[in-house]
C-alpha cells in the first residue's frame, strides 16, 4: 500500500497554518519542517506539503484528493468546521454518502492551495 502522500504548496507557512489545526482534529500532529516542506504523521512521514523540487509552481491535480480516516462523525464535522475557519473552502458538507457505503460519513474541503482533502468515518454513529 502507500508509504506516504505529498501535495505541493507554494507557501509552506500558509499550508502549516491550515493543516496544523485541521489535522489535529484527527489526531495527526506536525512533524519536521524542512525548507518548503511541512510533514505530518508519527514515526515515518505519512503526509507532507512540499514545494515542488523542480522549482516550478505547485498546481492542483484534477480528480486527485487525499482522504484522512476519522474515528467518529463528530471528528468529520470538526475537520470540516476547522478547515473552513482556517482558510479552507467547502467542497462537500459533512454527511452520509450512501452511494459509497451505508455508513460512509464524510466531508470535503479545499485547502488554501486548492487541493481537495476529505475526512471519512465508517461508524454507524
Amino acid at each position: 500500500m502507500l508509504s506516504h502522500v505529498s501535495l505541493g504548496t507554494n507557501d509552506a507557512d500558509r499550508a502549516a497554518a491550515f493543516y496544523d489545526p485541521v489535522l489535529a482534529v484527527l489526531g495527526v500532529r506536525p512533524g519536521k519542517r524542512r525548507g518548503g516542506s511541512v510533514d505530518y504523521g508519527s514515526g515515518m512521514v505519512g503526509f507532507s506539503r512540499e514545494q515542488p523540487t523542480d522549482g516550478k509552481p505547485a498546481s492542483v491535480g484534477n480528480g486527485v484528493h487525499v482522504c484522512f480516516a476519522a474515528e467518529s462523525r463528530a471528528e468529520v464535522d470538526a475537520f470540516h468546521r476547522v478547515a473552513l475557519a482556517h482558510g479552507g473552502t467547502d467542497a462537500g458538507a459533512p454527511g452520509l454518502r450512501p452511494e459509497y457505503d451505508a455508513h460512509y460519513y464524510a466531508a470535503f474541503v479545499r485547502d488554501p492551495d486548492g487541493n481537495k482533502i476529505e475526512a471519512v468515518c465508517f461508524r454507524a454513529k
